[in-house]
């Protein structure tokens, strides 16, 4: 039998707060109830999400997830960052709701992915179908042991939730590999430990990172490898509760 669908089932404690947030990222509802149970289902192209309301349900507590397979990740998160954008001026980076950036899952066949944590603490997890997309950057220079560090960091803190464990991770290779390091490696490691920064509510230390970043010399070609990077760093810039002292800037464009 062909042409079977599955659509996951999720939980919330508001079925209204979740269309609004899903309704930022581009979808609309397809059914609605509030009785006998609150229940919502949702759609985007060609993906179908339902969710049911619980009273009481505690957000943080929640062990609702699913993944969603696409063709191209970058793609859909630049739609779901301008509706984001659009909505709050910034790119939600830390507390329930949030939205990860992509980047390669060395424990996912090192595939593209970022996550969507909706309003319920469910983890949308979104991948790209199939193998890498075939790499058109031959002037990035081979990864460091740095490099190496954050992928791992990665894991801990997008993939399993730990931002603590990936800061542990980085912060020791930061001490470690920092001589050793790429130009691209170390501005991909840099801005990833901000992020973590903001997702542990330390909006000081990450504009540290982030500063760090910009002070990180790069050729043009190494630019044009950063490019998805640059850009974050100025979405996680935006998104900071905290603004730099009187008198001081802080460039997230990365030096020459």
């Amino acid at each position: 039998m062909a042409n079977e669908k599955t659509v996951p089932l999720l939980p919330c404690p508001d079925i209204d707060e979740i269309e609004a947030f899903y309704a930022m990222l581009g979808f609309t509802r397809t059914y609605y109830q509030t009785r006998p149970n609150p229940c919502v289902a949702l759609r985007r192209a060609d993906i179908d999400l339902q969710f049911f309301g619980i009273p009481g349900f505690d957000p943080a507590d929640s062990y609702g997830s699913c993944l969603v397979i696409v063709p191209d990740t970058g793609e859909l998160y630049r739609a779901f960052a301008a509706g984001m954008r659009a909505a709050h001026g910034k790119i939600l980076v830390a507390g329930i709701p949030r939205m990860t950036r992509p980047r390669l899952r060395k424990n996912a066949d090192n595939l593209s992915g970022f996550t969507v944590i909706d309003p319920g603490g469910n983890w949308i997890r979104i991948f790209a179908a199939g193998e890498p997309a075939a790499d058109t950057t031959a002037a990035e220079p081979a990864r460091s042991r740095l490099g190496k560090a954050l992928d791992n960091a990665v894991v801990m803190g997008d993939s399993r939730g730990s931002a603590e464990q990936g800061v542990r991770i980085l912060d020791t290779a930061l001490g470690r590999d920092l001589a050793t390091s790429t130009p691209v490696d170390l501005v991909n490691a840099l801005a990833y430990r901000a992020e973590l920064a903001a997702r542990t509510d330390d909006p000081g230390g990450a504009m540290e990172f982030l500063t760090r970043a910009g002070a990180v010399a790069l050729t043009d070609a190494e630019r044009v490898v950063l490019a998805d990077t640059l850009i974050g760093l100025g979405d996680l810039a935006a998104a900071l509760p905290t603004s730099p002292e009187p008198g001081s800037t802080v460039d997230v464009e990365p030096g020459r």
